[in-house]
């Protein structure tokens, strides 16, 4: 059992810390560890009530990483690799959160969090070059430097459509699911929302549910995962090839070691591409993404493999009605984040299981009794909304950040989130974001992202503290720079030509645009490590103030 949260008190009194940590997700748990290591003082601010980010608060019905466990964990600390052992390729949420649990309590990092708290503002005092945040506790934490560790995908969007408040039945969100146990048992269950998790969500309702209502409007590319458990002997090869497996995903291009290949789609014959995508169909999971070079990029090609995919729905689901609605059109497969299932299109074979296309009948509202759409009213008594975040930027603008001279995160992203190698932000010294919106984000590795991230910041502050510099933040001609980079990369795939959260379209009034950095995780780091070894050049640095009097 993890080790009490620590709940503080509601206080007036300042705390005056090194560092402040936002977020106690995986980013955030490192940060504070490597901070702590420094010989830092710092202090942890988590919303929710213990470790594990994203994982404390999903704990929906089926809720499972698309990430093997090789990649989706920490990669810093030999020990911990040693001692935990996962039982699964691709783990549920309660042995992810058990995992996190796990770390917390090897490296006692709980006593350095407040837990169940909030920052609802935080602002540079320029003249003391210190950070001052507010929370929701009554608190003020003033710090040398500011890590938000917020996560990409932290601030659940509800749909847009009236009448929430008017349901009187069971109100659910995936992202913010209860912590006792719900039972679906014999009840009518609405679902609004089918990307990752509304496919996760599918399948596990099902067998319990008396009626399971799918509102769909945008299909998603979903394989099959055809997870395994992991057997003693191969988690024995891997405890002991962990070095090597760490080295190949810090080197590659996705920050992991999820299968890739070189081979462009048409450098083969097509008897052969129908064999290689029946192959990776068929061993399932992360195979059926690396199977060809250029799909993000040759549009003919990703279209080849769509249609693979549209066949085998069809090949599954039996109401040819239904199987064409599931089909996705209109956009590239991968642009959209893909997903891995199990069972979920053959959940549609069930004769209790309904698809609603909102595309054809569109959702009016949410009535007292169910959904609205054009073509009637449907009754439920449980809607659960898996509608998604808003994803990259929304972090760090659902609560106010003031930088130098009073500008804010709200005012510099207005037309869209930029900022320095997705790390740091000119016009705000001192602070720095792990997983920011402008690196690789959703595209790499999370937890071998947050740990380069880290890392860096945590090496740049020690030449900082070395050096007798006070502050930091990137000279704006380079952050100027590396949007150009970033939006230049952007044109080159087809992840930019969906209307998905990596895009912002799935919020309204959100600037439209691809804003995470495309090039590979490989790159990325190669460009972050060229700037500390040629020694920051693209920093504006400052010296500490000299008091008067």
């Amino acid at each position: 059992m993890p080790a009490q949260a620590n709940t503080p008190p509601a206080s007036s009194d300042p705390i005056a810390v090194d560092t402040l940590v936002v977020g106690a997700g995986f980013g955030g748990m490192y940060a504070v560890h490597k901070m702590r290591e420094m010989g830092l003082t710092v202090m942890g601010v988590e919303a929710g009530g213990d470790v594990g980010g994203v994982w404390y608060w999903n704990r929906y019905p089926g809720a499972r990483c698309d990430l093997m466990c090789v990649d989706y964990s920490f990669g810093f600390s030999d020990d911990i690799q040693q001692e935990w052992t996962w039982s699964e390729q691709f783990a549920a949420q309660p042995e992810i959160l058990a995992y996190a649990n796990f770390v917390a309590d090897r490296l006692a990092l709980r006593p350095l969090f407040q837990f169940n708290t909030r920052v609802t503002k935080a602002s540079w005092d320029a003249t003391r070059q210190r950070w001052i945040a507010q929370t929701d506790r009554g608190q003020q934490i003033e710090a040398t430097y500011c890590i938000m560790a917020t996560g990409p995908l932290s601030v659940p969007k509800d749909p847009e459509f009236p009448g929430l408040a008017d349901f009187k039945g069971e109100l659910l969100r995936a992202a913010k699911w209860p912590h006792d146990p719900v039972s679906f048992q014999g009840k009518r269950v609405g679902l609004i929302g089918t990307g990752s998790s509304g496919i996760q969500i599918v399948p596990v309702v099902a067998q319990e549910a008396g009626a399971l209502h799918v509102f769909q409007r945008t299909p998603s590319f979903t394989m099959p995962m055809r997870n395994s458990a992991l057997d003693a002997d191969y988690v024995a090869e891997l405890k002991r090839h962990y070095p090597a497996i760490r080295a190949v995903a810090r080197a590659s291009q996705l920050g992991g070691v999820r299968p890739v290949t070189s081979r462009p789609f048409f450098s083969i014959t097509p008897d052969q591409r129908q064999r290689v995508m029946e192959d990776a169909w068929a061993r399932g999971g992360l195979d059926f993404l690396g199977m060809f070079s250029d799909l993000l990029t040759n549009p003919e090609a990703n279209e080849h493999v769509a249609e693979f995919v549209r066949g085998k729905i069809g090949e599954t689901v039996t109401d040819p009605v239904v199987a064409e609605k599931l089909k996705p059109r209109g956009y590239p497969i991968f642009a959209r984040r893909p997903c891995l299932d199990t069972g979920y299109y053959e959940s549609y074979n069930l004769p209790h299981v309904h698809l609603h296309d909102c595309l054809e009948h569109p959702i009016e509202r949410v009535t007292e009794n169910g959904v609205l759409t054009s073509a009637g009213e449907v009754e439920l008594d449980m809607l659960i909304l898996a509608t998604g975040y808003d994803g990259l930027s929304g972090a760090l603008m659902a609560f106010e950040v003031e930088g130098r001279d009073g500008q804010t995160v709200r005012t510099k992203w207005v037309g869209g989130a930029r900022s320095y190698l997705g790390l740091m932000m000119a016009g705000f010294p001192n602070m720095f974001m792990v997983c920011g919106p402008n690196g690789p984000a959703a595209l790499a590795n999370i937890i071998t992202l947050d740990e380069q991230n880290v890392n860096w910041i945590c090496d740049l502050i020690a030449h900082m503290r070395s050096t007798g510099i006070a502050t930091v933040e990137p000279r704006p001609e380079a952050e100027d720079s590396w949007m150009e980079t970033v939006f230049s990369l952007a044109q080159l795939t087809l992840v930019s030509k969906a209307n998905t959260w990596y895009t912002g379209t799935n919020v309204d009034g959100k600037p439209r645009g691809l804003i995470m950095y495309t090039g590979g995780f490989f790159r990325y780091n190669e460009a972050c490590t060229a700037v500390a070894q040629s020694g920051y050049p693209t920093l504006k640095f400052g010296k500490a103030m000299v008091a008067v009097g």
